[in-house]
């Protein structure tokens, strides 16, 4: 592997993972990228057979041979490598025949960004489908006998025993606030189907200081907000009320993440807008984008439910509902757009793409 360092050292110049084999298809040269994609050292890399750290290896042995065998001078594929115990790559790779007896082939593997956002995004939409129906069911069982728990607890609490009314009355009133507070949660479960899609031409800055006046009303000290928009970002047309729920509810999640950060003084919530371009929403093609990013330095999401968090009554706060997220994504994909997320400790990205005219 030394020798290989130093002939093939420029190699650890490039983004994409590069590999050399020899004759028996293991590893005698990875670069620093091919390390990051393996998640294993360059030292635990060398003289292992390439096809031995995947599950499904005999897609990379068949090519493998063929190269050997000089069946090509160099060839593309595109596979799902399976690792135990780890996500699966998916990688587009380059397999390279080389003059070389010792170290005939030279493969290159690119990770399938695009691939992985357009699978992630279809599972985010299957999931958000059936998340409306279970919540639309649930909500209707619930709310019918609400009625009839609140008023059967109100005619009791009239037929109490002057005597004891008083005393009694504190259990029924238990009754009816639990009922009350049931039927809020219940009418915020069904507002996004109950609530009529209102069209007009929206500016999305409108929509951010709309968010930031109610924000800083609420945190009025120890939270500053930084504004970065792109001015040229164009009106589109889209329900705005609908539109500055979702991106209050995201930002009154993020100031509520960064509560210690703002009793020090040093929190920040960052509103950036932007335009994309040549963006894919739910596979359909879309020349400009809206990408809209509410970033904070709280944090971070826990790891056991990031990839939850658009789920219905997941929460990362004590005592949330776990409705806002889900709430919000409904309101952009009736927009035809999606909410991304990303999340590490100091640093909280979510990201909301809308296409544009």
């Amino acid at each position: 592997m030394k020798t290989s360092a130093n002939l093939f050292g420029g190699l650890d110049l490039l983004s994409s993972a590069v590999v050399i084999l020899d004759t028996d298809g293991r590893i005698t040269y990875a670069n620093a990228a091919a390390e990051h994609l393996f998640e294993t050292s360059v030292r635990a890399l060398a003289n292992q057979r390439l096809d031995a750290l995947f599950l499904n290896g005999e897609h990379l042995t068949e090519v493998f041979h063929e190269a050997v065998q000089h069946r090509f001078a160099d060839k593309r594929l595109d596979l799902t490598l399976e690792r135990a115990g780890r996500e699966s790559l998916q990688v587009h790779v380059i397999v390279t025949a080389l003059d070389s007896p010792d170290t005939p082939v030279l493969i290159e593997l690119r990770e399938n960004v695009q691939q992985l956002k357009l699978d992630r995004e279809e599972r985010l939409l299957d999931q958000s489908q059936a998340n409306k129906e279970l919540i639309r069911n649930l909500a209707h069982e619930i709310k019918n006998p609400l009625g009839g728990i609140r008023g059967a607890a109100q005619l009791l609490e009239f037929e109490l025993p002057e005597r004891d009314a008083k005393e009694l009355r504190e259990y029924t009133q238990v009754i009816i606030k639990e009922a009350d507070r049931l039927q809020t949660l219940v009418d915020r479960l069904l507002a996004p189907h109950r609530r009529p899609h209102i069209v007009g031409d929206v500016n999305i800055h409108e929509v951010c200081e709309r968010v930031r006046s109610l924000i800083v009303a609420e945190f009025p000290h120890g939270l500053t907000i930084k504004r970065d928009y792109d001015l040229s970002v164009p009106e589109f047309r889209g329900d705005k009320e609908q539109l500055i729920q979702a991106v209050l509810n995201i930002a009154h999640n993020a100031a509520q993440a960064l509560s210690e950060r703002i009793k020090n003084g040093d929190a920040v919530l960052t509103l950036q807008t932007r335009v994309a371009r040549q963006v894919t929403l739910a596979k359909v093609r879309y020349r400009l984008a809206l990408d809209l990013h509410i970033i904070d330095n709280g944090p971070g999401i826990p790891p056991e439910i990031q990839d939850r968090i658009f789920y219905p009554l997941v929460s990362g706060t004590e005592g949330g509902s776990g409705l806002g997220l889900t709430l919000a994504q409904t309101f952009v994909q009736q927009h035809m757009g999606v909410i991304e997320c990303e999340s590490r400790p100091g640093c909280t990205d979510f990201r909301i793409l809308i296409p544009l005219p």
